[in-house]
């Protein structure tokens, strides 16, 4: 089904830790680390910060990286996103992974009071700014057309930059500026087209596209019925394709009708003819889901295929613990 990775070395993937207390988030790093991932990531949109869940994680891990998938750019400066990434650094016991994206007009104008305005923009200059902050050389000097810095000191931190970039001019920006890319919501026989663009923008400013990191999200679920299993894909896209645009967008360019329906679901309030409208085709494409045989294999069709580098778990909220266990113990590596 999917060609084999030329880039992919060892069996790098990651797992996102399920929103919850950060008690909980403590308790499933440590089986991550158990279990051989390399990191564990933490969302955040409202109700919990990522960087403090993640600090509160530190020191219950050894050996693995944290990371951020997602902060949104808009309601933090780089500045603070910098700093707090640099901060992190210094309780994390291995790496530090800073996963930026412009999240939703919705999240950013309606949670956050600010203007959504020209977020890839906003990213490029975000993911331009932090690298300057963070590669301890002198002081730093920005005049963006979003966000300008005068004269201030770079921190000393290695912090490598990671884009949650779905649209074409989003993914040009990745091209140009970031050290991974971190799509969701594009089906997994597209990747590689998608990350085209990335490595021809490279390419154009004299980098070499290997060196950007593809750390796809891969929701996930494990069950001994799959289609429970699938059920819980179903939910997760409905979601996402139902409430984000862009997230809408990336899955039409291989379901088109599929996705309108969806959204069209979505909005009118029908979340049961939403979740209906997921296609099997599109839990396919766009998640792994099945029994812990059937989703290893699955997973690991995934992760062979020929860019990806870091495939990440992303178990659907809402899961009870024990499906998060089931499901992290099932794909480790």
């Amino acid at each position: 089904m999917y060609a084999p990775s030329a880039r992919t070395t060892g069996m790098s993937r990651g797992v996102v830790l399920p929103r919850g207390d950060v008690a909980d988030a403590r308790a499933v790093a440590v089986r991550c680390e158990n279990f051989g991932y390399d990191a564990c990531w933490t969302g955040e949109l409202w109700g919990r910060d990522a960087f403090v869940a993640l600090t509160a994680v530190a020191d219950a891990v050894e050996r693995i990286d944290l990371g951020t998938a997602i902060v949104n750019v808009f309601s933090r400066s780089p500045a603070t996103l910098a700093a707090a990434a640099a901060t992190l650094t210094e309780v994390a016991p291995a790496g530090v992974r800073l996963g930026i994206g412009p999240s939703t007009a919705k999240a950013i104008e309606d949670l956050h009071g600010r203007d959504y305005d020209r977020p890839v923009r906003r990213l490029h200059e975000t993911a331009e700014l932090i690298a300057a902050f963070t590669r301890g050389e002198g002081r730093v000097d920005y005049d963006g057309e979003t966000v300008s810095v005068a004269d201030f000191p770079a921190l000393d931190a290695d912090v490598p930059v990671y884009t949650a970039a779905l649209g074409p001019a989003a993914r040009r920006a990745t091209g140009r500026v970031a050290d991974g890319w971190l799509p969701h919501n594009v089906p997994f026989p597209e990747l590689s087209s998608a990350f085209e663009t990335v490595a021809e923008t490279a390419r154009e400013s004299d980098r070499d596209p290997d060196d950007i990191t593809v750390a796809p999200y891969v929701p996930a679920a494990v069950a001994d019925d799959p289609d429970e299993a699938r059920a819980a894909i179903r939910g997760h896209l409905a979601y996402y394709v139902g409430s984000g645009e862009g997230y809408r967008r990336a899955v039409a360019t291989a379901f088109p009708d599929e996705a309108n329906r969806i959204a069209e679901a979505w909005v009118d309030g029908d979340r049961d003819a939403a979740r209906a409208a997921v296609t099997e085709e599109m839990v396919d494409a766009l998640g792994v889901a099945g029994t812990p045989e059937g989703a290893r294999e699955r997973f690991a069709a995934v992760a062979s295929l020929d860019v990806v580098d870091h495939p990440i778990v992303v178990v659907p909220d809402g899961a009870d613990e024990a499906t998060v266990g089931r499901t992290i113990e099932a794909l480790a590596p």
